[in-house]
């Protein structure tokens, strides 16, 4: 059974704290956004046209951001049958083999994320089909807008540096794609962080939670209680 993630020191405490409400906010914006349209849908024969793409963007942020999180307290789940029954130092062997192998899988979609998020940010993208060759001539999609989000105000000023002083009336597409670079950066360090954290011996594999286990771990005390 994984162990409570608890952070240590103080800055460890303020990233988990920022990580653990960015996630609820999102859940919330999501939850209220939807519930608001229902009414207004089934009420008032209305709808906030920009409700829907709204909450697809938060779906994904909610979970590109979370990806990161989950491997950070162990959330993610796995199948350890076989290695379970292995030695410590064959497990650890093998666990730190898929760790660099998960490392590479991130580095690659980083690369990825960031070569179709360029674009619209008005970067440059990268050279190389697999790994980065420095950059390239990338024509600028800065001017993409989202289908219905209308653009706020206090955001124009982003106008000169990305959109050549023209308008915008709806959210650039660049803000909301944001999290694929982002997100998949933050997935790489903590990969790296868990890795660390095998050859320190702090934790046995990338992936420790075990739902099953857990469940019946939490009955058992409430049937302790009783």
């Amino acid at each position: 059974m994984s162990a409570k993630y608890e952070p240590k020191s103080a800055l460890g405490r303020a990233v988990h704290s920022f990580e653990e409400t960015a996630i609820a906010v999102i859940l919330g914006l999501m939850t209220v956004i939807t519930f608001v349209n229902v009414v207004l849908r089934y009420v008032f024969n209305s709808s906030i046209i920009w409700g829907l793409e709204a909450t697809l963007i938060l779906f994904a942020w909610l979970v590109l951001f979370g990806m990161s999180y989950a491997v950070k307290v162990t959330a993610h789940l796995g199948v350890d049958a076989v290695i379970a029954g292995l030695s410590r130092g064959p497990r650890r062997g093998l666990a730190l083999l898929a760790a660099l192998l998960c490392i590479l899988y991130a580095f690659l979609l980083l690369k990825g994320a960031w070569d179709y998020w360029a674009p619209f940010g008005g970067f440059q993208q990268t050279g190389g089909r697999w790994f980065p060759e420095g950059f390239i001539k990338t024509r600028a999609q800065a001017w993409y807008e989202t289908e219905t989000l209308p653009m706020p105000d206090w955001l124009r000023f982003i106008e000169p540096g990305f959109n050549a002083g023209e308008s915008y009336t709806k959210v650039p597409r660049f803000i909301p794609y944001f999290i694929l670079p982002f997100g998949c950066l933050l997935l790489l360090l903590r990969l790296i962080e868990a890795t660390i954290g095998i050859l320190r011996g702090k934790r046995d594999a990338l992936i420790v939670s075990h739902e099953a286990e857990d469940a019946i771990e939490d009955v058992r005390h409430l049937n302790a209680e009783d």
